[in-house]
């Protein structure tokens, strides 16, 4: 992978043509979003997009800056060997292992435009359940079928991203045993809105557990049937509907992410 880092002040919208502005628009957003619910891992953790029209491109943030000051220009892009494309000149690099984990998904994946990992107090505690996630209200049956990859150390390795593209195999959404969360969405909007509500799930199931009161599933067929109302062809792709509202819930906050 290359060292070259990045001057996130150095480049203007002007530098882009207007299919990978837009992304980057929308991936910075999903960074400050990350932040504002609590999703974030200090400098750590990733999210990962798809440059349109160039396939084996992605944009990922800069290695040293916290989620909340993540902006359009500031990404870099890197191609799915790790080697950094666009920007050189200041300070901050790319984590390899963020490299491994989001390179594997988008070479494997086509359909998937952005990857979303996340390290929260919830989710890894959900990760470390031999349970696992369990479909304990609607917003879990969402997830009814999640896929799972276990632990195999920080993830620096270059083979272990074939058993973890294995694993997720065609799912949104994986738990990594005893590490976090992923999504994997066919939009930035996509995979935020999969996060959100995969987060939410850990956090019900948390809660519920923790609880002396005895709890109850409902019957298979339901879970079944909960499960596939959920899927993007039955009903709508969650998250679209819902991005122009979260992008105005920024800007209310601070725009700056549009930058």
């Amino acid at each position: 992978m290359s060292e070259s880092t990045v001057n996130p002040a150095a480049r203007r919208p002007s530098d882009f043509d207007a299919a990978e502005w837009q992304t980057r628009v929308d991936l910075a957003a999903c960074y400050r979003l990350v932040a504002l619910y609590g999703m974030s891992d200090l400098i750590y953790n990733h999210i990962t997009a798809r440059i349109p029209g160039t396939p084996d491109h992605l944009l990922i943030n800069p290695y040293g800056m916290m989620y909340e000051e993540i902006t359009a220009s500031s990404l870099i892009r890197i191609d799915l060997d790790g080697n950094i494309l666009d920007g050189g000149d200041g300070q901050f690099g790319v984590n390899q292992a963020g490299y491994v984990i989001h390179s594997a998904v988008h070479a494997a994946r086509h359909d998937v435009q952005c990857v979303l990992h996340t390290h929260t107090r919830a989710g890894s505690a959900v990760s470390a359940m031999k349970c696992g996630l369990l479909p304990l209200t609607q917003t879990s049956m969402r997830f009814a079928h999640i896929a799972y990859h276990d632990y195999e150390s920080v993830a620096l390795e270059l083979d272990e991203r074939e058993r973890l593209v294995r694993d997720l195999g065609n799912h949104e959404a994986l738990i990594l045993r005893n590490h976090g969360l992923l999504t994997a969405g066919a939009s930035i909007a996509q995979a935020f809105n999969l996060m959100y509500w995969l987060e939410m799930a850990c956090k019900i199931q948390l809660d519920a557990l923790g609880t002396d009161a005895e709890l109850t599933m409902p019957p298979p067929e339901v879970i079944e049937k909960t499960y596939n109302l959920y899927q993007p062809h039955v009903r709508r792709p969650f998250g679209e509907m819902e991005w122009p509202a979260m992008l105005r819930y920024l800007d209310r906050r601070d725009p700056s992410y549009k930058t």
